[in-house]
């Protein structure tokens, strides 16, 4: 008859053996060792510091100093809420970019003071092509590029956190929605209480009362389409 020793050493033999670990690949260990010790990875820094030139190039001769510096006022709101959502959510490069890609529209535009950005002379330059002499549109695209590179970062952060497709998608159209009414409402707040040129200095309305249903309504297109590509391509990757 075997001991209790015995039979303890023999059930210690016959244990199924520990799960093997997977091995943490070079860049989770960097990704998950920048998290800890608040560094940005190497990609993050990297595209970082490529808009801190854009932004500093934009500054060459600038043409409105004042209203430019009262522009990237928001520029800097911006980038320390990135940075804040990068330590909190530890964003993936793309989703970095795609912040940083809004925020160098929203420069080149401040550059001009949004109302003055001389795309059609580039244009024209470029292909010959006659400006149109009309209302300058680049802060409508400015709109429609909140939408559609903030979306799909939206999504992505709601997915990886268990939200599904169908809500996911309707949370990121939200937000963008919300936050671009909020941020007509501080455009009709300018417009109240400065003078009547400062105002459209910082706003861009060129005259248009009617300047924010057009600018919500791009963005919301621009959200839809930006959080259906990131839905759809998120699911065609799991297949």
């Amino acid at each position: 008859m075997d001991t209790p020793a015995a039979e303890h050493v023999r059930a210690a033999n016959t244990a199924a053996p520990e799960p093997v670990r997977p091995i943490d690949t070079t860049a989770d260990q960097a990704r998950r060792g920048s998290a800890t010790d608040g560094r940005l990875p190497r990609g993050h820094l990297v595209a970082l510091l490529v808009f801190a030139a854009i932004v500093a190039v934009s500054w060459w001769r600038p043409l409105w100093p004042a209203e430019q510096a009262l522009h990237h006022s928001l520029t800097v709101l911006a980038v320390a809420g990135l940075l804040w959502a990068q330590r909190r959510l530890r964003l993936p490069l793309s989703s970095f970019v795609l912040v940083l890609a809004f925020l160098t529209l929203h420069t080149v535009a401040a550059r001009w003071i949004y109302s003055y950005v001389p795309y059609e002379q580039w244009w024209h330059t470029l292909t010959g092509a006659a400006p149109s002499g009309g209302r300058n549109h680049f802060d409508r695209l400015v709109h429609f590029g909140y939408g559609l590179l903030l979306a799909p970062v939206l999504v992505r952060a709601w997915r990886e956190r268990g939200a599904g497709r169908g809500r996911a998608w309707l949370q990121a159209v939200q937000v963008i929605v919300s936050t671009g009414a909020l941020y007509e409402l501080f455009e009709w707040g300018i417009a109240l209480t400065l003078a009547p040129d400062a105002a459209e200095a910082y706003n861009g309305q060129q005259g248009d009362g009617w300047d924010a249903q057009p600018d919500m309504a791009l963005a919301l297109a621009g959200a839809v389409l930006g959080a259906t590509v990131a839905v759809c391509r998120r699911s065609a990757t799991r297949r």
